[in-house]
């Protein structure tokens, strides 16, 4: 599935998918943790045909339930507005060589110039791990950095 993602200045990022049924769906997240949820229609995907605004509290709650990591959404807006800034998530497979050792162990921004700036572990989220933080086989990391470093740490953590 395609999500398409547009950086809306002074207000935050739109999401654009359509489902399996063919249902176009928009996700405006705004900078101030409210989001809009439109069911667009199929022909003219400027109609909206449903609407629901949600607050800051109701977006962590459908987040939560979801299993999504609102922290990289918020990165979203940092990265977009900086030229070679990126984003990235990052599994720990079964066999990494960083599985069951601390994330301090991975040297992730002395080698690479990234910064793990998160751990999705299931539904919880480590934000700010610290480098004692032990990482677990299906861990994502939430990654800043440059292209090229996101890729070297990406050749790393992978499983020998």
């Amino acid at each position: 599935m395609q999500i398409t993602q547009t950086l809306l200045p002074g207000v935050g990022m739109r999401y654009d998918m359509t489902t399996a049924r063919g249902v176009p769906l928009s996700v405006v997240v705004h900078r101030e943790g409210q989001a809009d949820l439109c069911v667009l229609d199929r022909d003219d995907p400027d109609d909206v045909r449903l609407q629901l605004a949600l607050n800051e509290d109701e977006v962590d709650a459908l987040a939560e339930l979801l299993g999504a990591a609102r922290i990289a959404e918020g990165l979203l807006d940092v990265t977009r507005a900086i030229p070679g800034l990126e984003t990235a998530r990052l599994a720990i497979e079964p066999g990494s060589p960083f599985a069951g050792h601390p994330l301090g162990s991975t040297r992730a921004r002395t080698l690479t110039g990234c910064s793990i700036v998160a751990i999705v572990r299931g539904d919880d989220v480590v934000a700010a791990p610290g480098p004692d933080e032990r990482l677990e086989a299906g861990d994502v990391l939430v990654v800043v950095g440059s292209a090229t470093g996101i890729d070297q740490l990406r050749v790393r953590l992978q499983p020998a």
